[in-house]
């Protein structure tokens, strides 16, 4: 496992990423540290790469190559792929290995807001960044996750190394943000602890309010938008899936979301502790967005005695929707043309929309009316988009307070003790569903063996039919030729029961997982399934060509 180096603690690496370029590293061995990652303890070993004597780039592509031999270039006369130099040189290891599953991100624990929400890939775009990531040469199945917290982008690679520079290339070239800076706020996970971290942010564990429950519908919006989508492949899905199952989970047998608060009622609370005791009840309230975060924010405005607010929003009807279900408070609903005009009549601004860019910039505010308030109380500002709808610069105004999502700690570290409680109780649920997923993940290794061994039986069977009706000659009826097929079918489907049987994991039989792959390994050696290019090199070398031809 490896994560950025800004987590080791008593050692440190030069550079965790690998590019074209280079970056030069020692040549000794890795070193195992023991952190304490996101509250609890791993065990990591930082990224080393070993310095090469050739360049690795983010597409591999056919092309002509010379060799230096003797000290002296020559051509080679038959070109080789690049598929083929990594074959034959040291750093080539995947064609060995299986596919990773492994998490490339930044959250609300490595990154500023500042740079999150560079790196942020709206809802309505995750299909498409699936696509683009799948079309890199050694990604096979990816899903993305982006919230007002956290950007993580899970794949499936045919290679570690090249899958981390390939993603980490896209995101740059995705965001604007340069490789060097991404490479200082990301994290790095893979396989089990890539599972179990998501299956910690399915169950609320790793967002800044312990428990909340809007990362899991976040969560459900990923399988529902990957449905379908050519990248979203079964491992990947299914790993989704079981996070689903594990958040519902967490939630119904701990007491973990009971008294736990959202980023919305954070939010208020924040608003709440920043507003002078006297104006608290009295507070002008403006809220900008009606979504999913607006509504939770009224709601929460509304139970902490706020009866009276106005909302900005682009349409009237999820205002009017949340004003028939809070009828004993009174919403205003206003449109985004009068925006400026509502805010130079409020205290408290909570701005909640999907605007990329600012609402809010440092000239429009600096030109609203002060606020009607004794000893010099400033207008609240309370940005929990990402992007922020707030300028920065508008914090430098005098008259101004801004606070976004970042700033919502202060309020989360209330109860600190009872939330560590709760969160060991969860972790109990989580350490079982990561052990059923891991089991499910490596029983699918067979599925290439069973395909192989059908195909080589189909074979078989169907040269031995072929070559005994040429020996009956053209006059056989059609009923006889019918019978010999199903006859060939039915000694070959038998003959197959045992040994398929012996390569599923389904529970029926009580077979561990290191007896199905001892099975596996025996029935490759026994009927020569081994070939000389294993299925991860096949799955290489067909994007490779898949890619060129989409840019021929």
């Amino acid at each position: 496992m490896a994560v950025a180096s800004s987590f080791v603690t008593g050692g440190s690496f030069n550079c965790d990423y690998l590019s074209s370029t280079s970056c030069s590293s020692s040549s000794s061995p890795s070193v195992d540290h023991q952190v304490r990652f996101f509250g609890s303890r791993r065990r990591i070993k930082p990224l080393v790469y070993w310095t090469r004597s050739h360049s690795l780039s983010p597409k591999c592509e056919l092309s002509s190559n010379s060799v230096v031999k003797n000290g002296k270039k020559e051509s080679r006369t038959s070109s080789l792929s690049a598929l083929e130099l990594l074959k034959t040189s040291a750093a080539d290891r995947y064609t060995k290995e299986s596919s990773s599953i492994m998490v490339i991100g930044l959250n609300i624990h490595t990154a500023p807001v500042e740079v999150r929400e560079k790196v942020s890939i709206p809802e309505a775009q995750w299909p498409q960044a699936i696509r683009e990531l799948c079309s890199l040469n050694h990604i096979e199945e990816a899903a993305v996750l982006s919230t007002c917290n956290r950007i993580e982008i899970y794949v499936l690679a045919l290679a570690q190394n090249r899958g981390i520079k390939e993603v980490t290339e896209w995101m740059s070239k995705f965001s604007g943000v340069s490789v060097t800076e991404l490479c200082q706020h990301r994290f790095l996970l893979y396989n089990q602890d890539a599972t179990q971290h998501l299956f910690e942010v399915a169950a609320g564990l790793d967002s800044l309010v312990l428990g909340e429950g809007q990362i899991l519908a976040q969560v459900k919006q990923v399988v529902k938008n990957g449905q379908g989508v050519p990248g979203f492949g079964r491992k990947i899905s299914e790993l989704f899936k079981r996070a689903i199952t594990t958040g519902k989970r967490v939630r119904t047998e701990t007491n973990i979301s009971s008294g736990s608060v959202s980023v919305s009622s954070a939010a208020v609370e924040l608003a709440l502790l920043k507003l002078p005791e006297y104006s608290s009840s009295t507070a002008r309230v403006l809220i900008v967005g009606a979504g999913k975060m607006g509504k939770l924010v009224i709601r929460h405005l509304v139970a902490k005695g706020c009866k009276k607010m106005v909302v900005v929003n682009r349409t009237e009807d999820r205002v009017a929707a949340i004003r028939e279900e809070l009828m004993d408070a009174d919403i205003v609903y206003k449109p985004f043309s009068e925006l400026l005009a509502c805010a130079a009549q409020s205290d408290v601004i909570f701005t909640c929309t999907a605007s990329k860019a600012p609402l809010f910039i440092k000239e429009s505010v600096q030109a609203l009316p002060s606020v009607n308030s004794e000893d010099g109380c400033r207008r609240l500002f309370i940005d929990i988009s990402v992007p922020r709808n707030v300028e920065p610069s508008v914090a430098e105004l005098e008259g101004a307070g801004v606070y976004n999502v970042d700033d919502l700690k202060e309020v989360v570290e209330a109860n600190k003790e009872d939330r560590l409680r709760k969160k060991m109780e969860a972790e109990t649920i989580i350490a079982e569903e990561v052990k059923q997923f891991e089991a499910l993940k490596d029983s699918l290794e067979t599925v290439p063996t069973i395909k192989k061994l059908r195909a080589y039986a189909e074979r078989i069977r169907s040269a031995e039919v072929d070559k005994c009706l040429s020996k009956m000659g053209d006059d056989i009826p059609q009923n006889k030729k019918k019978a010999i097929y199903d006859l060939s079918l039915g000694i070959v489907n038998k003959l197959l029961h045992g040994p398929m049987q012996h390569l599923k994991c389904d529970g029926a039989e009580n077979r561990t997982l290191s007896e199905i792959l001892e099975n596996m390994h025996a029935l490759n050696r026994i009927f020569g399934l081994d070939t000389e290019i294993s299925v991860l090199e096949e799955k290489v070398r067909a994007k490779i060509e898949q890619n060129q031809k989409h840019s021929s």
